[in-house]
């Protein structure tokens, strides 16, 4: 009568992140990403112990897709060199998340998500009031 269990966790997973990025202030929304992208490469890594190559590359396409808009959200002219700098490792990240899928790399994979939590801890180190002045500008 109602489905399956399965659909309708499914469902709720998609409204309860549906919610978050509603309530979400900008600064909220970046770390959303790289909460996405972490779980996408923790994913890869339980596909690659468990052999399952195809499960393996989708979420290594889909972590590739969440740091390139990471990428894309970089505000080049008021972020400067510090923007600059993001933007070439968000591009060595992708190239050792491709690197991971073609060539079963769990080193990689590990790097990856290594430098993605030393950027997202950064990230929330922001202080609040911080956070504030740059949404206002």
């Amino acid at each position: 009568m109602y489905g399956s269990s399965r659909h309708f966790a499914e469902q709720y997973r998609k409204t309860g992140i549906s919610a978050k990025v509603n309530e979400a202030d900008p600064h909220r929304l970046i770390s959303l990403l790289f909460e996405g992208a972490s779980q996408r490469i923790r994913t890869a890594q339980a596909c690659l112990a468990q052999g399952d190559p195809a499960l393996k590359g989708k979420a290594i396409g889909e972590a590739c897709a969440i740091v390139g808009h990471l990428n894309g959200s970089l505000d080049h002219e008021a972020g400067g060199e510090v923007a600059s700098n993001l933007s070439a490792l968000y591009d060595y990240i992708v190239r050792r998340l491709t690197e991971a899928n073609l060539h079963n790399d769990r080193t990689a994979l590990s790097e990856s998500l290594d430098l993605l939590g030393e950027i997202e801890s950064a990230w929330n180190a922001i202080p609040q009031a911080q956070r504030a002045m740059a949404v206002e500008s």
